[in-house]
């Protein structure tokens, strides 16, 4: 009788268990070089095996989106500031009792922003409903940062209509934690941003920017210059919002200054509708109704 694949496993089980009971018992965890290397949290936090974690955040994502059947996403970035409708209202109703001009000015803002959190998450209702229409290779499914904002509207626009949603979060100073639309067996963390960007674009099919900061510039200009370079294949990428992008960056500029081609403005698009947004994914792969 072949015993020693549970003789196998029972070994690395009693690993992760001396680990556990170090924790339960509220004792700190000294180095020991007798530990199994894959059990030994300060080997792999050392700076010689981050090659290893490298990997480790490389496979894990993407094992388990294999397993539950992701391969085609919509990527939707935007700021992780913006409050949803409701919590906007509120927060101008508390503002305007304390009388506070600034507070009042800052909710009278996010009160106003508050429509792409709507807009956010009825787009990512039409991409959702699509997708579980489709054969299981061709299904389509809402990926964000797993963050607030903007991401939490698009992760919970797909989970309004019960279809799975992808979170990529990562892990920052202020403990930034995965908005509870994210589907669970779906909400990943990372510690390192480059392999967070690497996953959005793995499976991505298409990238809609909402109005965003640093972050959603960082990823926007990113995924570009991949399609710009051919390091990535074309997508379309939808810039929602025409009047804060064409605000914010003078794109124009870019060719009057010869740093990049005519033929580079038609990389991206504007839309100000969650219909618009749809349809341009849908004119670029030529998708029925």
């Amino acid at each position: 009788m072949d015993t020693s694949n549970p003789l196998n496993d029972r070994r690395l089980a009693d690993a992760w268990a001396e680990l556990q009971s170090h924790a339960i018992a509220g004792n700190p965890l000294q180095a020991d070089a007798h530990r199994l290397a894959f059990a030994d949290p300060e080997f792999l936090l050392r700076r010689e095996t981050r090659g290893i974690r490298f990997q480790l955040e490389m496979l894990k994502p993407d094992l388990d989106q294999q397993a539950a059947g992701v391969e085609n996403t919509v990527v939707v970035f935007g700021s992780a500031r913006f409050l949803s409708p409701d919590e906007a209202t509120l927060k101008l109703h508390q503002a305007t009792a304390g009388k506070d001009p600034r507070s009042i000015a800052e909710a009278e803002r996010q009160v106003r922003n508050a429509r792409y959190y709507q807009w956010a998450r009825e787009f990512a209702r039409i991409v959702a409903t699509y997708g579980q229409q489709r054969p299981a290779m061709d299904r389509l499914f809402v990926c964000t940062g797993g963050g607030p904002g903007i991401m939490e509207a698009a992760n919970r626009g797909a989970y309004d209509v019960g279809v799975p949603t992808v979170g990529l979060n990562i892990a920052l100073p202020h403990e930034q934690q995965a908005n509870p639309y994210v589907t669970p067996s779906l909400s990943f963390k990372f510690h390192y941003f480059a392999l967070r960007k690497m996953h959005f674009m793995m499976r991505a099919k298409a990238l809609v920017a909402f109005p965003g900061g640093f972050g959603t510039l960082d990823e926007l200009f990113e995924v570009i210059t991949l399609v710009q370079c051919r390091k990535a294949k074309p997508v379309p990428i939808v810039l929602f919002g025409t009047d804060y992008w064409k605000r914010l960056v003078n794109f124009e500029v870019l060719v009057e200054e010869g740093t990049i081609s005519p033929e580079d403005l038609g990389l991206f698009q504007f839309v100000d509708s969650p219909q618009d947004a749809w349809a341009a994914i849908k004119n670029f792969y030529q998708l029925a109704d």
